[in-house]
């Protein structure tokens, strides 16, 4: 919603300022649509030549991202810490044997059932499945040390992968002006072809040309540019509930006690999503 907001504020702002001072629209608004066919199609050929099919799909699933803003909210981090709240208590009080249907198949585990929307998420799911699977098969023997390494890996990889379309974003920003100087170039190679033209003619082809590298710098910095920025944030919004999961489930291997291991999950969530310590354990207490 934000992001179509400032593309037009943007718009309004840069044109109506340059309509303001007593600039012509009419030759911009002419030369832009043969303008941005040199770019924009110069720019979506790059970004083909650069990417697999995989990294294109991405690409669009990010940018989607950026109008739809965060994924999960505040109800989430809370369900999130019930959760796995709830399972690692099973595995304290009840044993291995208690937690292995629910990790083997969560789709039908009553536990996840109650989260759908968590249950949707297949990395979340994941995450929380393979590491208590570990735990599991250990005879939970293992060192909480070398859960927590093999979490941060797994958090590392998966971050690798889902930064990728702010990355491409970022770099298509870096070379939309050369585009922008491409398309100017041309329209001045166009210009040199008219040069027995009158003045008035000329000076009309000139600043179609330059209207090129005004695009390709617009388009870098005022949209593109911040189109990363807020994919890379929402992106990486997302992905604290993770990080979540990995300190309830640390924190319960090292034998804390409850209310410090609600503050470990609680502690790296973001002020807009962090629930109150009293609404946690009002929540796990079934109020």
């Amino acid at each position: 919603m934000f992001a179509a907001v400032g593309v037009v504020v943007l718009l309004v702002m840069v044109f109506g300022g340059f309509a303001l001072t007593g600039g012509a629209l009419g030759p911009v608004m002419h030369a832009v649509p043969h303008e941005m066919l040199i770019i924009g199609g110069a720019a979506v050929g790059a970004v083909i030549a650069g990417n697999s099919m995989k990294e294109l799909k991405a690409l669009g699933s990010g940018f989607m991202k950026i109008f739809k803003g965060p994924q999960y909210g505040k109800q989430d981090y809370l369900d999130t810490i019930f959760l796995v709240s709830k399972l690692m208590k099973m595995l304290r009080t009840d044993g291995p044997v208690a937690v292995e249907p629910h990790i083997e198949d969560p789709k039908a585990s009553p536990i996840f059932a109650e989260y759908p929307k968590l249950l949707k998420d297949d990395t979340l799911v994941h995450l929380i499945a393979d590491t208590l699977r570990l735990v599991v098969v250990s005879s939970g023997t293992l060192d909480p040390h070398a859960v927590e390494e093999v979490m941060d890996n797994a958090l590392k990889t998966h971050h690798h992968d889902t930064i990728r379309p702010a990355d491409t974003l970022q770099g298509l920003a870096d070379a939309l002006p050369a585009l922008g100087i491409v398309a100017a170039v041309l329209g001045v190679v166009k210009t040199m072809g008219s040069i027995d033209q009158p003045p008035a003619i000329l000076g009309g082809m000139i600043g179609s040309a330059l209207v090129g590298t005004f695009l390709g710098v617009l388009l870098a910095y005022g949209i593109v540019g911040p189109f990363a920025q807020r994919a890379k944030q929402v992106i990486e919004g997302d992905a604290a509930i993770y990080h979540v999961v990995k300190q309830i489930i640390v924190a319960s291997l090292h034998g804390h006690p409850l209310p410090l291991v609600i503050e470990a999950a609680r502690s790296g969530i973001t002020h807009s999503n962090q629930p109150a310590f009293a609404d946690v354990f009002d929540g796990m207490r079934g109020r």
